[in-house]
């Protein structure tokens, strides 16, 4: 199998290299719920708590817990979970104790989140980072140690080299449903997608001229390891993009289709762009346009 160690390290390799004073190991996960408010479900239909209390109780040795919802999300949008700023992104990395030349390892149960992080991590031009292949689902099922010792780094040293064209906005999906040469992905479910199930973002369905992959069809269901490279590149052959000069992915609200933004990546797209707010916004706003099927 063709590896990728720029992209993600194994279970393996992680044990053996645990003692490696630039190494960051950090626990991702994010739980999401259904928002039960009849007046903010509107436009944020989902409720999202940290997993540190499961980290607490059961984590990789020496790894630490990333809080996205409070470190790496732009706490003044009403939209959930942006991007933050390169001076909050900077200041939660040092914290963290992440250095420019540190050498991070995430991962998180499901894998999106590691990949929101890593995606993040990469649109702010740090790239020694990685995800943990199968994460701790994997690394438990290989009967390897874990831990209950809470972990934190000394504050690190981070400059931040933003890079714009990791994430887009809304005009620029616009402006790419009349371009040929730009494959629009939304990485929800095929439910969702088709309009059979769905509507939690405004509307059911997906946006006009998107094909789909779902975010959870790339890993392997017995391991939560990504699958084989031959099997994902037949996954986004099929829905066009690797004849795509571009290719803009979105989601509910930005997680998922980071998923979909690492995969590719992985696979050596470096045309890939991530729509942030996703149907988060677009789905509430009625004059932009929408299909099902």
């Amino acid at each position: 199998m063709k590896t990728y160690p720029k992209h993600l390290v194994e279970t393996e390799w992680l044990e053996q290299h645990q003692d490696d004073p630039k190494l960051r190991i950090f626990e991702c996960t994010v739980n999401n719920m259904m928002n039960s408010d009849p007046v903010q479900s509107k436009t944020r239909p989902f409720v999202f708590e940290t997993d540190r209390a499961n980290y607490i109780e059961k984590h990789i040795p020496g790894a630490g817990y990333i809080n996205i919802l409070a470190d790496l999300s732009d706490v003044a949008s009403d939209l959930p979970m942006m991007r933050p700023s390169a001076e909050q992104f900077t200041a939660a990395m040092e914290k963290y104790g992440i250095s420019n030349d540190s050498f991070v390892v995430l991962y998180s149960a499901p894998g999106q989140w590691a990949a929101r992080v890593w995606w993040l991590m990469r649109s702010f031009g740090f790239d020694n980072v990685v995800i943990l292949n199968g994460g701790l689902s994997k690394w438990t099922a290989e009967g390897r140690a874990i831990s209950n010792e809470l972990c934190t780094y000394a504050p690190g040293s981070f400059t931040a080299t933003p890079q714009p064209a990791t994430f887009v906005g809304k005009n620029d999906v616009l402006a790419a449903l009349d371009d040929a040469e730009t494959t629009l992905i939304n990485a929800l479910p095929a439910i969702m997608h088709t309009g059979e199930g769905g509507g939690v973002f405004g509307r059911k369905g997906h946006i006009s001229g998107s094909t789909n992959v779902p975010f959870g069809s790339l890993h392997d269901p017995d391991t939560d390891a990504y699958l084989p490279a031959v099997e994902l590149e037949h996954i986004f052959d099929s829905v066009g993009a690797s004849n795509a000069n571009r290719i803009i992915l979105y989601c509910g609200a930005g997680i998922g289709s980071t998923n979909l933004a690492f995969v590719l990546n992985m696979l050596g797209h470096d045309n890939v762009a991530v729509y942030d707010a996703s149907l988060s916004e677009w789905g509430i706003d009625a004059s932009l346009p929408m299909e099902i099927g």
